[in-house]
């Protein structure tokens, strides 16, 4: 591998490291929050890109705005999701499960109806051209997801530990019965979470949707991957899921590069199953007691 390829490998590394830690930080605060798996997560993600499809190369709204209200539009549709599916089904995993694989599907059906199945929307590219260095070019707008990942990832970081919304929603991920005890409403955190978890995978959609073709079914590939890193990070911690993010980019990369995609995501899958045989409540992860 030559300077220019590893230089440029790396550059997409950091990119599809940041796109992962977007999607899968929403998954994991979920997730520590109510204890069971949004299937549907990747429809949040398409969700978003159609957001920008529709503000943008519809409405005529600038890019950064029609991506700023991707969070408040997807993340209310999260807390949709948390009032008709999770509350009712709080307490069983498989049901959850199961009613959110149904929404995902109707939301592919729904968004496919309205806007045709099979099409793929393309959305013009806003931030044209590319940086260089060392005689690699990488597109502003793929190095634009790199600093967005670092300012949402940062903000979440602030809210848990020090605004106190967010100190009670790491409780409740902690140990739910002692955050009860301690007047905590259960219904208002997992709303809270929803909300997050929701915009999160709304933005990470907006932002990939000049890059990828916009899709009723977009959303899969992520949501799996999501899945993976959180698994990999350690359910529930976020530090572990954005640490995991990036090192799965990283391998999915440069395997890629070297050999071919199929090769990357089975090397992925190993790596997660050597994790969890070493550590098997992930890379951060740890048993609650």
């Amino acid at each position: 591998m030559g300077i220019e390829t590893l230089i440029q490998s790396f550059a997409n590394a950091l990119v599809l490291g940041s796109i992962y830690a977007m999607v899968a930080v929403g998954l994991a605060l979920a997730f520590g929050v109510m204890q069971m798996a949004n299937f549907a997560h990747g429809e949040l993600f398409m969700a978003g890109a159609y957001v920008v499809y529709v503000l943008y190369s519809l409405v005529g709204l600038p890019f950064f705005i029609a991506v700023i209200a991707a969070f408040p539009i997807v993340a209310m549709l999260g807390v949709l999701f948390e009032r008709a599916i999770f509350r009712p089904t709080r307490g069983n995993v498989l049901a959850g499960f199961m009613a959110t694989a149904g929404a995902s599907f109707i939301m592919q059906v729904l968004v496919g109806q309205q806007w045709g199945v099979g099409l793929m929307r393309s959305v013009p590219v806003p931030y044209k051209g590319s940086a260089e260095f060392l005689g690699v070019a990488v597109s502003w707008q793929r190095l634009a997801i790199i600093p967005a990942t670092i300012i949402m990832v940062g903000g979440l970081w602030f809210f848990l530990k020090k605004i106190k919304a967010g100190k009670a929603l790491r409780a409740c991920a902690q140990d739910t019965e002692a955050a009860v005890l301690q007047g905590i409403s259960i219904n208002k955190m997992t709303v809270l979470a929803m909300f997050l978890s929701g915009g999160f995978a709304g933005v990470g959609g907006a932002l990939m949707a000049p890059i990828i073709p916009v899709t009723p079914y977009m959303g899969h590939v992520y949501a799996v991957t999501a899945f993976i890193v959180v698994i990999v990070g350690g359910m529930a911690s976020i530090e572990g899921a954005v640490l995991a993010a990036f090192i799965l980019g990283f391998i999915h990369t440069f395997v890629s590069t070297l050999y071919d995609s199929v090769t990357a995501t089975m090397v992925g899958v190993l790596f997660m199953a050597v994790v969890l045989i070493v550590k098997p409540t992930g890379l951060l992860g740890h048993v609650k007691v």
